[in-house]
């Protein structure tokens, strides 16, 4: 399981531990991903998802999952969120055909 956010698509970042004596040494900084279950209003159901905790107030600051997922790029969602998006543009589409 890929340390990557579903939703934002935040990673790993790479830095240094830098001592007193200015000795670098390697460091990860990892994201805090959470899993959490999230509902779609459109399309009545919850689905589940792995979020950092940025993302999931990103989330909650555009009114939900999906005014976020019609928002954001393509390339920064992963396969599933992708999958859910597509579900909500065909639900958006006939729901306004009708």
């Amino acid at each position: 399981m890929s340390r990557i956010c579903e939703l934002t698509g935040k990673g790993r970042q790479v830095g240094h531990n830098v001592s007193h004596a200015n000795n670098k040494t390697k460091k990860v900084f990892l994201p805090n991903l959470q899993n959490v279950t999230l509902i779609s209003e459109k399309l009545d159901r919850s689905f589940k998802f792995r979020v950092s905790t940025a993302g999931l107030r990103s989330v909650e600051h555009n009114g939900g999952l999906d005014n976020w997922l019609l928002k954001t790029r393509d390339d920064k969602l992963s396969a599933n969120a992708l999958k859910v998006k597509r579900e909500l543009k065909k639900a958006v589409a006939s729901s306004e055909a009708a």
